[in-house]
């Protein structure tokens, strides 16, 4: 088997025969799941149309089935949406890569924060 990126693989049968096996590539369209993060301070429903107009004017993107954009989770640093377009399977990379950066420069734009983990410190002076 090779991979995409030219990788020879080579699977001994007793792996084929008593384990699952996916194959990323096996249908004609697949579906992109990606997550991004905003601010606890930031206005949720301006972050939900900054990612919906970025996905569906994407020309790879499909429309149906309709792209999924919800928040997902409250995260220990963030407010995740899930992120979840569909594409011609040889599209996936470029739709992935595409839709990461644009969303970066849209959150820059618009003012959302996509925060990373931070930790504070609080240093205590000990009299001795």
């Amino acid at each position: 088997m090779t991979t995409p990126d030219n990788q020879v693989i080579v699977i001994p049968n007793k792996n084929v025969w008593g384990n699952v096996i996916t194959n990323v590539t096996g249908s004609k369209t697949r579906r992109v799941d990606m997550v991004f993060g905003i601010g606890y301070g930031d206005d949720i429903a301006k972050a939900k149309e900054v990612l919906r107009r970025i996905v569906n004017s994407h020309s790879a993107v499909l429309q149906d089935p309709a792209p999924v954009i919800e928040l997902h989770e409250l995260g220990d640093s963030s407010v995740n949406f899930v992120v979840r377009p569909w594409c011609n399977t040889g599209d996936y990379w470029d739709v992935y890569f595409d839709l990461t950066e644009q969303i970066k420069k849209a959150c820059d734009e618009k003012g959302l924060n996509i925060p990373f983990p931070q930790r504070d410190v609080h240093l205590h002076q000990v009299s001795v």
